[in-house]
């Protein structure tokens, strides 16, 4: 397949080309101008609409995906921990297999739609643990979807449910080890659920599958105090005694850490991870991003996968916040967030072991197809801010995962999405009974 007169575009370095791509098999074989079309090769001509690499949702929680609407406690939560309790820990276990197979096809079907092409999704079904990762796997690749995936292990619910979370990590990591469409890691809910024993545990199995860790770091100042209170250590210092701050590793928020911290991190070559719709939402404060360093990545931490949306609210957050404004340092911190979304491409590179987010030759066709017309001069200077102030989700026209088309004019290939939807409804009303029910 040749695809003709694109505006081939990276965010970052952010860079516009216009060429040809060639496409065979699940990557880009030749790119050029004026690529002559072999026999019987489909050519597609895109006159000039903008092609980029897919986009990456670095930390997600697919099980959120049918509390829209979902009616609110009884009593309004007042701080982060009773949020977890009163919300999220209770929605987390009243999912059985069914709800997770239908909020994980919702979520893919979200970020499929907006150009998200991968998802770094973090798990947790306490009552459905044992083949939880299968049934997500099974909604991502109905959707077309790439995939990192993980069960959050927790002591909130005992060693059982500790030693269940930690055998599905092995399990499906184990099983995906060369897959090329799907990947596994060991999922950590946040160093103050996990005692000593339990990020010991986690730490024996990044090391047996040779992977990293998925874990919440520093998203509220609970999870500081706790480490310090309770093991006299900072909470970096707890996780790296326990082999959990490494290159592979993925540490979302981490808002209320210190410079010493950041500098432990950056040496570690660990992955962090900032979600502002969540921080906002969560009123859990701002995050230091202009501390994280090169190797920062853009989530949602739940929120649909508009990564376009993401990292507008992140923008405008992180201007709000700069103090003083003639130290922002225009350029350089404005840039920041597609930055971040292009590190989502480097992430699932390394984790992969291929080359994602590039359009070159030999890099896995994951590509976005955005139907965006420049009212105003549109240079590699500049592209960030077109990105962010022109562009809409609503504006992607088609989405490539590994060389095939899984959105085609707006349209989810192979889902009905109708169906899905009608369903995905009588299953979240079934779900909002079984956590009204719920007493935690």
């Amino acid at each position: 397949m040749i695809l003709k007169n694109t505006r081939s575009v990276t965010l970052f370095p952010p860079s516009i080309e216009y060429v040809d791509l060639r496409i065979e098999g699940e990557k880009i074989t030749e790119r050029g101008k004026n690529l002559k079309p072999n026999r019987d090769e489909e050519t597609i001509n895109l006159h000039s609409k903008i092609v980029m690499p897919g986009l990456v949702n670095a930390h997600t929680h697919l099980y959120s995906s049918l509390a829209r609407g979902m009616p609110a406690p009884r009593k309004t939560p007042q701080n982060f921990l009773e949020i977890l309790h009163n919300v999220w820990w209770k929605l987390d276990r009243a999912l059985d297999e069914e709800s997770i197979y239908y909020s994980a096809l919702v979520g893919a079907i979200d970020a499929v739609s907006c150009g998200t092409t991968t998802l770094i999704d973090h798990h947790a079904s306490p009552k459905a643990i044992k083949g939880s990762l299968d049934i997500i796997k099974k909604a991502l690749k109905e959707a077309g979807l790439r995939g990192v995936l993980c069960y959050e292990v927790t002591d909130r619910g005992g060693k059982k449910e500790r030693d269940q979370g930690l055998a599905e990590n092995e399990r499906f990591i184990r099983k995906n080890q060369k897959n090329p469409q799907f990947r596994g890691m060991v999922g950590a809910h946040a160093a103050f659920t996990l005692s000593n024993e339990s990020l010991r545990l986690c730490g024996e199995v990044v090391s047996s599958c040779k992977t990293g860790v998925h874990i919440h770091v520093a998203e509220d100042k609970c999870d500081v105090t706790d480490a310090e209170e309770n093991y006299r250590m900072r909470v970096i210092d707890r996780l790296s005694s326990h082999g959990i701050i490494k290159k592979q590793s993925i540490l979302a928020h981490c808002i209320h850490l210190s410079n010493k911290d950041f500098s432990s991190l950056h040496q570690a070559e660990c992955w962090l991870v900032h979600n502002p719709r969540s921080n906002i939402n969560n009123n859990v404060g701002h995050a230091p991003i202009h501390l994280f360093g090169e190797r920062a990545a853009l989530g949602t931490d739940g929120f649909p996968a508009d990564m376009i949306e993401e990292a507008r609210i992140g923008y405008l957050t992180n201007k709000e916040i700069a103090r003083p404004i003639q130290d922002t340092g225009f350029k350089k911190r404005d840039a920041s967030l597609t930055r971040m979304l292009g590190n989502g491409q480097r992430l699932v590179s390394e984790t992969f072991g291929e080359e994602f987010g590039t359009l070159k030759k030999d890099s896995v066709a994951d590509l976005v197809v955005v139907d965006y017309t420049p009212p105003t001069p549109m240079t590699s200077e500049n592209l960030p801010w077109h990105f962010l102030f022109g562009m809409r989700s609503a504006m992607v026209e088609s989405v490539m995962v590994g060389g095939k088309w899984v959105v085609k004019g707006r349209e989810v290939v192979g889902v009905d999405m109708p169906k899905v939807y009608e369903k995905a409804a009588k299953v979240a009303r079934k779900l909002w009974g079984r956590v009204e029910k719920l007493r935690i």
